[in-house]
């Protein structure tokens, strides 16, 4: 398990962080710990682990259907909205990037750079001011600008997506100086793929 990153380090861990991210700014959704390991790229047992400890004290409530069982936030405990707009702000752009640019066409592959990657990793600073996002593939401008204004919105700060093409990407040794330094430090890859594939909307 990770170490408590920079971004909130009052979480036990990374994953705790992770997960409660992803469950508290979706708070429509129920998930299995099975879909929870693939979309945090975690292990079952560790993802049990960490809902285990939640559902006890009361952030997480589940349920069975059948032999799946599936967890939610707890949105009628008084530190739903609190802790909802915490998350926003530290752990949020994960989720909700992965979420919003999962449903704009020509999206090859994304990442976070700069220095909200850097505190997710592990590198001492200051609470980032912004977020800063690559989208490599053919995607509309105007597409990524809305996604952009969506995302400040849920995660009440800036959002810089630039596109840049998959040649360009490929070749960025040759052709880019920028790229090369993004390369060089922390980077976060995005995995384009809706969470909505993977969990059940309740009512």
């Amino acid at each position: 398990m990770k170490t408590p990153t920079q971004l909130l380090p009052l979480l036990r861990s990374q994953l705790q962080g992770d997960l409660l991210a992803l469950v508290y700014l979706h708070p429509e959704q129920e998930y299995s710990l099975s879909d929870l390991a693939k979309l945090l790229n975690s292990s079952v047992r560790m993802i049990h682990y960490e809902a285990t400890r939640l559902l006890k004290s009361g952030l997480l409530v589940d349920r069975r259907v059948g032999n799946v069982r599936l967890v939610r936030a707890e949105t009628s405990s008084p530190l739903y909205r609190p802790l909802s707009d915490l998350l926003a702000v530290t752990f949020g752009p994960l989720p909700v990037l992965t979420e919003l640019l999962s449903e704009i066409d020509g999206v090859s592959s994304a990442y976070i750079y700069g220095s909200w990657a850097a505190r997710y990793h592990g590198e001492p600073g200051p609470i980032p001011a912004d977020v800063d996002v690559i989208v490599v593939g053919t995607a509309k401008r105007a597409d990524l600008d809305d996604c952009a204004q969506t995302a400040e919105l849920r995660l009440r700060r800036p959002i810089s997506i630039r596109r840049v093409s998959q040649t360009t990407w490929d070749e960025s040794r040759s052709t880019s100086a920028f790229l090369v330094a993004v390369k060089s430090r922390p980077l976060i890859t995005l995995t384009l793929e809706s969470p909505k594939d993977h969990l059940v909307t309740l009512g």
